[in-house]
C-alpha cells in the first residue's frame, strides 16, 4: 500500500492547518509555499477537506488572484465543495465553474445545463477566461 493512500486523522489535519494559518495569516502564497512543502497525501487531504476554502485551493492550484468580485465567492466555499465545483463567473449565456477532480484543477464553461468546454491544469483559469471573451457560439 501506497503511504500517500491512507487517511491522515482528521485531528492531525486540524493542527496543521491551524500550524498553516498561524505562520501564514491570510498571505495565500505563504499558504501555497508550505502546502507544497508537505507529502502528498497530507496536501490532498488538506485541499479538499472544510478547513481550506475554496479561493485559498484556487490559488494554490492557479498561483494567482482573480478579480475581487471572484475572490469573494471563493472564500465563501469550503475546498470540499469544489467536487462539485463552484461557479467564480458569468457572461451571459455562459457560467465558469471551478472545480478539482483527482487532485487536477479544471474550469468548466457552462451554458447551465451543458459543460461546453472543459480546461485543465495550471493554467486553465486563463484559458477559460480567454475562451469566454472571444466564444466560438
Amino acid at each position: 500500500m501506497d503511504p500517500d493512500d491512507t487517511p491522515v486523522p482528521y485531528k492531525t489535519l486540524v493542527s496543521l492547518a491551524d500550524n498553516l494559518f498561524e505562520q501564514c495569516e491570510d498571505d495565500v502564497s505563504c499558504l501555497s509555499q508550505r502546502l507544497d512543502a508537505l507529502d502528498s497525501g497530507t496536501r490532498i487531504e488538506l485541499l479538499a477537506s472544510d478547513l481550506l476554502n475554496a479561493f485559498q485551493v484556487f490559488y494554490y492550484y492557479f498561483r494567482i488572484n482573480p478579480d475581487e468580485l471572484v475572490k469573494e465567492r471563493l472564500e465563501l466555499e469550503p475546498a470540499s465543495s469544489l467536487v462539485t465545483g463552484v461557479k467564480i463567473d458569468e457572461i451571459d449565456p455562459v457560467d465558469l465553474i471551478f472545480s478539482v477532480n483527482n487532485h487536477e484543477p479544471a474550469i468548466l464553461v457552462s451554458d447551465g445545463e451543458t459543460v461546453l468546454q472543459t480546461f485543465r491544469g495550471k493554467t486553465a483559469y486563463a484559458q477559460g477566461l480567454k475562451y469566454m471573451e472571444n466564444p466560438p457560439y
